[in-house]
């Protein structure tokens, strides 16, 4: 529906119409021939035409964490400016240019055998299952370079089990781990996590209908395990509590799925966990050892804890 909608304000746009009163303003100068191709959706312009900027209206949405208990709050602040503004400070992408030329100059040509490489095929040996939090780049933080490290990102960096069904986490670790055959898996969580804050603030009854309710409720064991063992202190720390408790909840789903319980029984995939505290910079990672011969009975234990700060 949304992909209709997009494709009449482009038509209404082209015609100097309006939908709903909001695209008022909206005009483009009409273009003596297009012609749309679906799948992917294409713009063929038949003669020397150009684009006009979408007049002078701007829309700014401001979206920030809150603790409300439908999990990740909005705030929105929406704001019109109708006054003329340049071409260039309608392109939200114009810092990316300096950016790009940058990394080809300094990375890319410098290192040109390697990115030739990469053109040919990928062979990483992790798959880095992150937040979708801006302030956690796995990249960044733990150094990876291009074709090291193949990375899905989403909010609270939660693995569904298998019966969840499709997902795109879950589609991301069958290509990983039967296609691309990684070595190792690592999930990583973070300080002042929104979803997890979204996860502890839920109301246990509630009607709510959200797409962050509903994903962040698969580590709902790990709220209940926190509540359980620190449920006496303050909201914060039983969130810093649950962020990593529930990267152990990851972990043990990344068992349910059959091909990644055999090669980790097979001794040839390993299961790692890592917590990225961005309050003082500190790394803390660890291993899930998993074997049916273990002490005591279980199948579980966590070994090569450290910190790094």
């Amino acid at each position: 529906m949304a992909s209709v909608y997009r494709l009449l304000s482009f038509h209404a746009a082209t015609n100097n119409l309006s939908i709903d009163g909001n695209f008022t303003g909206l005009h483009r100068k009409p273009m003596e021939s297009v012609m749309m191709n679906v799948s992917p959706l294409r713009l063929i312009r038949q003669k020397d035409t150009h684009w006009r900027s979408l007049g002078t209206f701007k829309t700014y949405f401001e979206v920030m964490a809150s603790k409300d208990p439908c999990g990740l709050g909005q705030k929105l602040k929406k704001s019109d400016r109708r006054h003329d503004l340049k071409d260039n400070d309608l392109d939200p992408l114009k810092d990316f240019e300096a950016r790009f030329l940058k990394f080809k100059k300094q990375d890319y040509l410098e290192n040109l055998d390697h990115y030739q490489n990469l053109a040919q095929g990928q062979s990483p040996k992790f798959m880095v299952i992150a937040c979708a939090d801006s302030r956690v780049c796995p990249s960044k933080i733990l150094g990876f370079q291009p074709g090291e490290a193949f990375t899905v990102r989403n909010v609270a960096n939660l693995v569904p089990p298998y019966q969840h069904g499709a997902s795109e986490t879950s589609a991301a670790l069958e290509f990983a781990v039967n296609t691309l055959e990684v070595s190792n898996i690592l999930v990583v969580g973070h300080s002042c996590c929104g979803g997890i804050r979204a996860l502890m603030s839920m109301k246990q009854k509630s009607n709510s209908k959200s797409f962050i309710r509903d994903w962040v409720s698969l580590a709902k064991s790990a709220r209940l395990s926190t509540e359980a063992a620190v449920g006496n202190l303050s909201f914060d720390k039983q969130c810093t509590h649950c962020e990593k408790e529930s990267i152990n909840g990851s972990l043990l789903n990344l068992l349910t799925y059959p091909w990644i319980e055999e090669r980790v029984t097979e001794g040839v995939l390993s299961l790692h966990g890592g917590y990225y505290d961005f309050t003082d910079c500190s790394f803390e990672k660890w291993t899930l050892v998993y074997r049916e011969s273990l002490e005591g009975g279980s199948k579980f234990a966590i070994k090569g804890c450290s910190t790094w700060s």
